[in-house]
């Protein structure tokens, strides 16, 4: 009896924020204000101007049935003019959003529970029409088919983008010694593919090459072309860096870092606007660039995760499905952290198993298998954009010409089994450790133990 009581009183404060809600869209903030500030029901009455009835449909039952969430209310307006409305079901609530309530503000929590009630509702709504008409049969195929979508269009882009980073990264880190006369968009390797020489010294000294001291003082050797060739050199490294750090500061401070800590914050449910827009995958591309061109001691694994994501958080938006839908949108950006990793790495399987073990926080099966579509479609393009010219994935690729022996395998499996063993020791020594640390007077003292 106490919790039908109970349910009753949760219904009725559920249609009274309603209510709130069409009070201050109807009246203005002004009567607004004078509504909740009344002390007693006649001042109420008298600054809204309406006669509010609550009724409800299972008032009579509650003591003796079961409770049900219907509820109807009516609201009049005290000239004469009337309105009424009516909620059958609490998920109607969530047709039209309440200010304050599913609506997020920068550095604030989704709500999951709301934000997964939405989309099955959204997904019952197209259900329950897609039998009426071909265009509803088609809106409901698009509705199921805008997932794969979404991450093919991120697989395509991350591996463009990544392709055009490592082209770029390598000219740019070859124009600081020098330039190709004969095509000026070739780095050093390209520049030289058409020399004839066997050895790697009489091959970067093919003619098409040219170093700044030869450009400048027209000589290639001497002390001159040494201090000539450091100077540009250093020059060009400076000049990346300052502008990298310019770009960033000035137009996206959000692309600074590898961002990597911010994706799995923002995979938990967190909000960070701007952080994965379309500034932000501009600025953070050319800087990326530029900053690994500069010689500095960082490198595209980490930031090729942040375009990655950035790339289907604006391609999410071309979807209502994920761009209304904060939890639905996190599923599309766990695909496209598998995609960058995957283009950083050439392993498509080991970036699935980076967002499912690193940055996920909800990840359903679905999730997983378009994980694995995007990072197999980012890898494709990568390699058929092939940005080292020798059709890898990667830079530094170890070629075996002959196969292994099976006797060769012995040493790794002995390697992991002393692993294995030596794990099970230090965990056992360490939990004995901090027992026995936590009983003693030395546990205690905190700064002598730091």
């Amino acid at each position: 009896m106490m919790d039908d009581l109970c349910i009753q009183r949760s219904f009725r404060a559920i249609a009274e924020m309603e209510c709130e809600q069409l009070f201050s869209r109807a009246l203005g903030r002004s009567s607004y204000n004078s509504i909740t500030s009344a002390s007693s029901d006649e001042e109420l009455l008298d600054g809204a101007g309406v006669i509010m009835d609550f009724h409800s449909t299972e008032d009579d039952n509650l003591l003796d049935g079961d409770a049900s969430p219907g509820s109807n209310y009516t609201m009049s307006n005290g000239g004469g003019g009337g309105g009424a409305c009516s909620s059958t079901h609490l998920l109607d609530l969530l047709e039209e959003p309440i200010p304050g309530v599913g609506t997020y503000d920068d550095f604030h929590t989704i709500d999951w529970v709301r934000e997964k009630c939405k989309d099955r509702e959204r997904h019952r709504k197209i259900n329950s029409k897609k039998k009426e008409s071909a265009w509803e049969f088609t809106k409901s195929l698009y509705d199921a088919w805008s997932g794969w979508l979404v991450v093919t269009l991120t697989g395509l882009a991350s591996g463009a983008l990544a392709g055009g980073i490592d082209i770029a990264a390598d000219w740019m880190t070859d124009l600081k010694e020098g330039i190709c006369l004969s095509a000026l968009w070739f780095n050093h390797e390209q520049c030289c593919w058409g020399s004839n020489e066997t050895t790697f010294a009489q091959r970067d000294d093919c003619p098409q090459w040219k170093s700044w001291a030869e450009l400048i003082l027209g000589q290639a050797e001497g002390p001159g072309s040494y201090i000539m060739n450091y100077f540009m050199f250093t020059f060009w490294a400076l000049s990346f860096a300052f502008l990298a750090v310019a770009l960033v500061k000035v137009f996206a401070p959000y692309a600074c870092g590898s961002g990597i800590p911010e994706i799995k914050t923002i995979l938990s449910g967190f909000i960070i606007r701007g952080y994965l827009g379309k500034w932000t995958l501009m600025i953070k591309t050319i800087t990326l660039v530029l900053a690994v061109s500069s010689g500095l001691s960082l490198g595209k694994e980490g930031p090729l995760v942040h375009v990655a994501c950035c790339c289907g958080n604006i391609f999410s938006y071309l979807f209502p499905k994920y761009s209304k839908n904060e939890a639905k949108k996190r599923e599309v950006l766990s695909a496209a952290s598998a995609a960058g990793v995957s283009v950083a790495f050439g392993a498509p399987i080991g970036g699935v198993l980076f967002s499912l073990e690193e940055v996920s926080y909800y990840f359903p099966l679905k999730t997983l298998w378009r994980s694995f579509f995007a990072a197999l479609v980012a890898a494709f393009v990568l390699r058929s954009i092939n940005p080292f010219g020798n059709s890898r994935l990667v830079l530094f690729y170890v070629e075996y010409h002959t196969p292994w022996y099976l006797f060769e395998l012995f040493p790794f499996i002995l390697l992991g089994v002393f692993g294995g063993l030596w794990g099970a020791f230090f965990i056992r020594t360490n939990i004995a450790w901090c027992r026995r640390r936590k009983s003693t007077r030395f546990g205690q003292l905190n700064h002598t133990y730091v």
